[in-house]
């Protein structure tokens, strides 16, 4: 079995404006000795923002911002900017996040040059109806039920003036491009999808009409286990190693006690990363600690991003939305325990 040691939670609550209701969730990229994290901050009535710390080694904060880095500026985002994550391609960062307006939760885009000045890049992913996507991904067959069960919301909000649209969040970026094309994960329930494109200018209303139309072909991880029945959803940026893109991913099952979030782990081809190689038939870890079962959302461990230091994995997340905890694993032992599980071993 997999070794996990929790660090326990390095980043909590203050009492300035933006965050003193909880950090979590935090983005995450390492650059020499230290990392950068981009992390969610929520105040009260639930209105988040994202705050900034750097760390010295993989869990010394030595740096924090006493104002957010990032706050809602436009209609889509008005409730909110959550749950960021980040890459580097080439020279340039990519911020993605979740623009809130109080009913629609949307993947939306931030670039910078230098982690200090972030330029918005609005909505990426499709602004559709849950009945529209369902008529174009039924054209070639019956959708599983849990998308209507957790997608179809117009009912919930039928005397609002503004549109009710389909939630996809949990855009997270693949760190290089691939055979020339930007490749990324995203999360309509109770899949994880994967798209990719030349540039993500294309990414128009045309061509996630066309995507909807395959839409079983984009669907790149479906629940499989136990503990991740309910739904499961991209957690951290891909690492890359040359066993397969790692990807850390959060699943969640319902119990008495309600919803449970786990870390989830999983192998994709390098090159072709809509093909699923392995994945850890167990959580990878799951709350079991008062600070992970006990917060602003009990018995949650959502993970966002990771830092590599030698052959150490650090794996940076939210727990129970309201503080940031780190847990840390061999990536040789991983890589490991992943490769027995090899989806060709099941057949």
């Amino acid at each position: 079995m997999i070794e996990v040691k929790k660090h326990g939670v390095i980043l909590q609550k203050t009492k300035f404006g933006f965050e003193n209701e909880g950090v979590l969730n935090p983005a995450v990229i390492r650059e020499g000795d230290g990392a950068h994290l981009f992390y969610r901050a929520v105040s009260k009535g639930n209105y988040s923002s994202i705050g900034y710390c750097r760390l010295d080694g993989s869990l010394t904060v030595v740096e924090r911002s006493e104002v957010p880095v990032m706050f809602p500026q436009c209609d889509y985002e008005s409730h909110g900017v959550e749950d960021p994550r980040i890459t580097k391609i080439d020279d340039l960062y990519y911020l993605t996040y979740t623009a809130y307006d109080g009913i629609n939760a949307m993947g939306a885009l931030a670039t910078s040059t230098d982690l200090k000045h972030f330029d918005k890049h609005g909505i990426i992913v499709p602004q559709i109806a849950y009945h529209d996507f369902k008529h174009l991904a039924e054209c070639s067959g019956v959708l599983n039920e849990k998308y209507a069960r957790y997608n179809d919301r117009s009912s919930f909000f039928s005397n609002t003036d503004k549109k009710v649209l389909l939630w996809d969040k949990n855009v997270v970026l693949f760190p290089r491009k691939i055979d020339g094309k930007i490749y990324f994960l995203h999360r309509i329930k109770p899949d994880i999808q994967i798209a990719y494109v030349n540039d993500l200018k294309e990414l128009t209303k045309e061509f996630w009409e066309h995507y909807f139309l395959h839409f079983r072909d984009n669907i790149v991880l479906k629940p499989r286990f136990h503990h991740e029945v309910s739904y499961i959803g991209g957690g951290c940026p891909p690492v890359e190693t040359a066993e397969g893109w790692l990807l850390i991913y959060h699943g969640v099952h319902d119990t008495t006690r309600g919803f449970v979030y786990a870390a989830c782990a999983a192998l994709l081809d390098l090159e072709n990363p809509t093909i699923e190689i392995a994945r850890l038939p167990f959580a990878l870890f799951k709350p079991d600690i008062e600070w992970e079962l006990k917060g602003e959302v009990n018995n949650v461990c959502f993970p966002t991003g990771t830092a590599l230091f030698d052959d150490t994995l650090y794996i940076y997340y939210g727990a129970a939305d309201e503080r940031i905890a780190c847990a840390s694993v061999s990536m040789a032992g991983l890589l490991a325990e992943l490769l027995l599980n090899n989806r060709k071993n099941e057949k």
